[in-house]
């Protein structure tokens, strides 16, 4: 039986290549963690997409210990060319979901602490609308041969919809700019 199992799991190198990611991303601030570290996958047949996938953390000295995944997918609609050492990516508009693991934080509230749909979101899910700037440079030539195809610096702005929302009912006591937040991130291109 195990011999039958394991020549169905019989899969070549070549077949997982898919499951390496394409970048490695670290990124300080932004929404998904005081810190956080990723991996991401570019999609679309011109790599103008990004799928990636990250683990945040906040200490507690900034705010209360949290751990936070995401997942992000962003797409490239313009490229700039900047000669034959990088590319600029002025706007590229991006979704992503974030759970943030806390003892208080649940995915609904609990059932009888509130009248019904009285909250009507998530504690510990929040979707965020995003906006990011990116500069891709091609690496120095001290680093031809060390596999990195590329480095990115980037800049991104986010809400979600609880910030969103509570904009859209208060707009005399909230300005646009008090509901985005904005981190700051590199990814090392393979």
């Amino acid at each position: 039986m195990l011999l039958l199992i394991g020549r169905g799991l019989n899969v070549n190198a070549q077949q997982l290549k898919f499951l390496i990611p394409d970048e490695a991303i670290i990124q300080y601030a932004g929404s998904i963690g005081y810190l956080s570290a990723g991996a991401g996958y570019e999609i679309f047949g011109n790599k103008r997409g990004n799928l990636s996938f990250h683990y945040g953390y906040v200490p507690e000295s900034k705010g209360g210990e949290l751990h936070i995944t995401t997942i992000k997918l962003a797409y490239k609609p313009w490229e700039i060319r900047l000669k034959d050492w990088g590319k600029l990516y002025p706007f590229n508009p991006g979704f992503f979901a974030s759970y943030t693991f806390h003892k208080d934080l649940g995915v609904l509230f609990p059932k009888g602490q509130y009248p019904g749909d009285y909250y009507y979101w998530s504690e510990a899910i929040r979707p965020h609308l995003s906006f990011n700037t990116e500069l891709e440079i091609k690496p120095p030539k001290a680093l031809k041969n060390s596999g990195i195809r590329a480095m990115g610096v980037y800049i991104e702005t986010n809400t979600n919809d609880f910030y969103l929302i509570n904009y859209l009912q208060n707009t005399s006591a909230l300005r646009i700019h008090d509901i985005f937040q904005l981190g700051i991130g590199l990814r090392v291109k393979f």
